[in-house]
């Protein structure tokens, strides 16, 4: 299912999701029921003195109900005026056409909100801009204020591609905004507009923050301003990009709502309001916030610097299964797996080679493979740090200095020349692999010690999801050199029980469980 971004692009409806060649928008009116139980007492027949006492008083089901449920009246009081409107603009040439509304848009405002198609609001005309050029809308968003000095927060995707962005307080003035900078990697925006005594948020601790605790949004859904939503956190640490680790709720977020401020019922701002995972393009009851602490790091290096400096270190990782982690002996499937390693990058450098798996970074534990980029990333380049590694069977410190991570890198594809000469196969019938030994030439290109290519596979391997020209570099946690030490290794394995088998595929290491037939 897409993980769609929220804010609104050309007009506050028309990021609407489509079906066929038609624009639908869902409208249902919640009638809210009160249902009461009445506890009926039969009991035995007793005299009339018995039956004289007066029965306890029982709480009305409404109040009763009413105790255990927040009242967010006060919160939008509090941190209402805090959040804030965001629209941006481009420009265009002038004569070109601005679309059309979809004809179910213009109904929806004409039942609504009385709007006649003909008199629907349009975009705001610059007095600086060339004779040649108009400005239409572009999207809408929504914000909260940094610092009473005029800092904004919201979504980089909010205001990317803007020519002009202007922000509207809940008091209605409106001014327009500066971008400071825009990082898309965790979707953090920052903007500046000239202002002075703003209200600005309270920024409060995520780890704190409980699964099942009530949270409250305040946005723009549609274009329609300070719109007040409420849900309760679903889960933490929810991994759907490289370096945010989201906030999970299911908080009635919608197109619109891109940037406007997760509040909890201390009126903290806990997370930005980022995406929906959606079949639909809208709400479906399943909502990501970007953590405070992590949007706030990256909004500090924005003022100071305009731009976010990460760290790197100079590989490609992967996800250690639970089947790999079982046969290699590391006890529990955690850990960022090597896939391949920069030639000549810090890792490199290091000592780290592919097919290890880092355990640690910095004293810090690597609990998920998506763990490892973000302690890298914010680590400051230049750096040393320790990275302990799993590598065949125990664990080994590496001392690594950082290096800064340039703008959106570019993995490397790659595959391992074909052979000059075929050296004589061996045939190794208990896995189904039959494999060659690399020649030298190929063993410098592919900056390898040892290894033997897999010339066909057949069986067991072939179900493992190996392939005609990988290279094999260890089995059972044992490095392979070439085809003697091959064929070695493996007549000393138990067929009957699954293999670990290391082995690269281009540029790229990863473990394959060989499982026998039974």
């Amino acid at each position: 299912m897409p993980m769609d971004k929220l804010s609104n692009d050309s007009s506050p409806l028309a990021t609407v999701p489509r079906i066929g060649s038609r624009a639908w928008l869902g409208f249902a009116a919640l009638a809210g029921t009160a249902a009461v139980t009445m506890a009926v007492v039969i009991a035995p027949h007793t005299s009339h003195a018995q039956a004289s006492a007066p029965a306890p008083a029982l709480p009305s089901p409404s109040v009763a109900a009413a105790r255990g449920l927040p009242d967010f009246t006060d919160l939008v009081e509090q941190v209402g005026p805090s959040v804030v409107n965001i629209r941006t603009t481009e420009r265009v040439r002038a004569g070109r056409n601005a679309p059309e509304m979809d004809e179910d848009m213009q109904e929806f405002f004409r039942r609504f909100f009385g709007v006649p198609p003909g008199q629907l609001p349009q975009p705001r005309r610059n007095p600086r801009q060339t004779p040649d050029e108009e400005e239409q809308q572009r999207g809408v968003g929504s914000g909260f204020v940094l610092s009473t000095d005029g800092f904004v927060m919201t979504n980089a995707h909010v205001v990317d591609g803007a020519d002009e962005v202007y922000v509207t307080l809940a008091d209605k003035r409106e001014f327009k905004a500066k971008i400071i900078g825009a990082d898309k990697r965790t979707d953090v925006a920052v903007v500046k507009i000239e202002a002075t005594n703003l209200p600005a948020v309270r920024i409060g601790d995520v780890n704190k923050l409980r699964v099942g605790e009530w949270v409250m949004a305040i946005g723009s859904p549609f274009g329609l301003e300070n719109t007040v939503t409420a849900g309760i956190v679903s889960a933490k640490q929810r991994e759907t990009g490289e370096f945010v680790p989201f906030i999970q709720t299911d908080v009635a977020i919608n197109p619109g709502n891109s940037g406007g401020p997760l509040i909890n019922l201390r009126g903290e701002v806990v997370g930005i309001n980022s995406q929906i995972l959606s079949r639909s393009g809208g709400f479906m009851g399943i909502s990501f916030a970007i953590p405070m602490d992590e949007a706030t790091r990256v909004a500090d290096q924005l003022r100071a610097t305009g731009r976010v400096v990460r760290g790197r270190i100079g590989v490609t990782i992967g996800e250690v299964t639970k089947d790999v982690a079982e046969s290699l002996g590391l006890g529990k499937a955690s850990g960022a797996l090597v896939r391949s390693v920069e030639s000549g990058g810090p890792a490199e450098k290091a000592g780290v080679e592919p097919g290890d798996i880092i355990t640690r970074f910095d004293g810090k534990p690597v609990e998920r493979s998506t763990d490892l980029p973000r302690f890298v990333g914010n680590t400051k380049p230049g750096t040393k740090a320790t990275l302990q590694v799993f590598r065949r069977g125990s664990t080994r410190d590496l001392n690594v200095s950082v290096a800064e991570l340039e703008p959106e890198r570019t993995a490397r594809a790659g595959s391992a020349p074909a052979p000059n000469s075929k050296p004589a196969p061996a045939q190794v019938g208990a896995f189904g692999m039959t494999v060659t030994d690399l020649s030298d030439a190929q063993k410098r290109e592919l900056k390898l010690k040892g290894g033997v290519r897999l010339e066909s596979v057949d069986g067991a391997a072939a179900r493992a999801g190996l392939r005609e020209g990988d290279i094999v570099l260890a089995v059972a946690n044992t490095e392979v050199a070439d085809t003697k030490q091959f064929e070695s290794v493996v007549a000393k394995l138990d067929k009957s029980k699954p293999v670990s088998v290391l082995f690269r595929r281009g540029d790229w290491a990863q473990y394959a469980l060989i499982k026998p037939s039974r």
